[in-house]
């Protein structure tokens, strides 16, 4: 009884921790989904100009994922451990070091972009779209992921509403913002394409000022001992992050080599598979907040020493995940021409999108369990094993399916194998993480 009764107040508790960012993630990947379905309003071609920037957006948002989960684990470790001070310096080393490395990186993009998007495929008329949407597209990266950081500060300590409530209003603002800037009002006509960047830029400043304020109001940064702070925490930032972004940089690349193979086919499958895009991470949503509510809980459990409790967290999250993701992949499924036809502007596009839901939306039950996995391992003391796993899901799993299944058989088998490859990266994750969890504190704790 005594059992029963644990695993129904860490269910709860994991309800009550997961269910603030869970309708903070469905509010901001909702909006860029709307934002894409703007977009389309436009016509074919700027929406798949749009689609071929998703790749590159993707890298940023893999880098800044990746120091995300080193800066939560690093400091729901330290509060695990009692050491708040040490919590506070930390914040404000990884705010500092991580606005920073975006910031480099953003401008790389930039002045590299037209050879960039040229390799993925972009032709002329698609590059004439992305110089204009480019520029303020990246603005709103930088800001994103500094925003992303604050976030992660937050929920190292527990903190998941602030950051929930945040991603609802970035989206709402964007959200009314969208339709003003795109299409304009009154005489304005808008500014097209790049007033959808912008719109997210105006949106991510607001939440910018608004969590900034509460993180010093709630005395959660330091700027004494920094330097001796830094010289003695970069080394288990970096063996945190390391790993972490390149399992964060995987997906993106992935996503490069697929728009490429995606192409070949055609604008309208193109335009397709970008609104599929918005549309997966959006039906993701349960299992991202996860991925970001888990971690730091996981997190001090690890610096308490609490292995029992890590293994039924673990558990009772992959179940959520496999119940919940299926049952909504497979209503979507049904429902597919219809929200097809919501997102989409034109019946070709339409057609091309009804066959990507239908395969893909109930694999995503199977891609929950092994995003689950690699969340899990990089902040339980194996990043590298996570980063091995993130790389067999994407180029062992899920790109030689989709590859094969589109050179056999087109556009269906291309979405038939990208279904078939979550499929076979769900498998490989829950075997790797039983053999981890049978002797936890050998494998998980310390072999890394």
């Amino acid at each position: 009884m005594s059992t029963v009764l644990s695993q129904r107040k860490l269910a709860i508790t994991l309800w009550r921790q997961t269910w603030p960012m869970a309708i903070g993630v469905l509010a901001l990947l909702g909006f860029q989904l709307v934002d894409s379905a703007f977009v389309a309003r436009l016509g074919t071609a700027p929406l798949a100009a749009q689609s071929f920037t998703f790749p590159l957006s993707f890298l940023i948002i893999g880098i800044q994922v990746g120091m995300g989960i080193a800066i939560a684990a690093l400091i729901s470790r330290a509060l695990g451990a009692d050491e708040h001070a040490r919590a506070k310096r930390l914040t404000s080393l990884v705010l500092l070091a991580g606005g920073a490395v975006i910031g480099v990186l953003s401008i790389g993009l930039w002045l590299f972009h037209e050879p960039v998007f040229r390799l993925l495929g972009a032709d002329n008329t698609a590059l004439s779209y992305i110089r204009i949407y480019w520029g303020p597209q990246l603005c709103s990266a930088w800001l994103g992921a500094v925003l992303y950081f604050i976030y992660s500060v937050f929920r190292a300590h527990g903190n998941t509403k602030l950051p929930g409530k945040m991603m609802v209003l970035s989206s709402v603002a964007n959200l009314v913002l969208d339709p003003l800037l795109i299409f304009g009002v009154g005489s304005w006509e808008g500014l097209g394409l790049p007033g959808a960047a912008w719109a997210t830029c105006i949106a991510f400043t607001l939440g910018l000022v608004i969590t900034s304020q509460a993180l010093i109001r709630k005395q959660w940064v330091s700027n004494v001992g920094l330097l001796d702070e830094a010289k003695h925490s970069w080394r288990p930032y970096v063996g945190i992050a390391a790993p972490a972004m390149v399992s964060q940089l995987m997906p993106p690349l992935a996503s490069m080599l697929t728009i490429a193979v995606v192409a070949g086919l055609g604008d309208t499958q193109v335009a397709a598979w970008g609104l599929a895009s918005r549309l997966e991470t959006l039906s993701l949503m349960v299992i991202l907040a996860m991925t970001m509510s888990l971690p730091p809980w996981l997190g001090r459990c690890y610096g308490a020493g609490d292995w029992g409790q890590i293994q039924q967290l673990i558990r009772l999250a992959l179940k959520v995940a496999v119940i919940w993701q299926l049952g909504l992949g497979v209503i979507l499924a049904l429902g597919a021409p219809w929200l097809a036809m919501a997102l989409a502007g034109t019946p070709n596009v339409q057609s091309e999108l009804t066959l990507l839901i239908r395969f893909l939306l109930p694999s995503y039950a199977a891609l929950g369990v092994c995003m689950l996995v690699v969340s899990a391992g990089n902040v339980l003391g194996w990043p590298l094993r996570a980063m091995l796993l993130s790389s067999a899901r994407l180029f062992v799993c899920y790109l030689p399916c989709l590859w094969v299944g589109s050179l056999l058989f087109g556009w269906w088998g291309l979405a038939a194998g990208a279904a078939i490859g979550n499929l076979l990266a769900g498998l490989t994750a829950w075997a790797v993480l039983v053999r981890i969890l049978s002797r936890p504190q050998r494998q998980a704790g310390y072999n890394g």
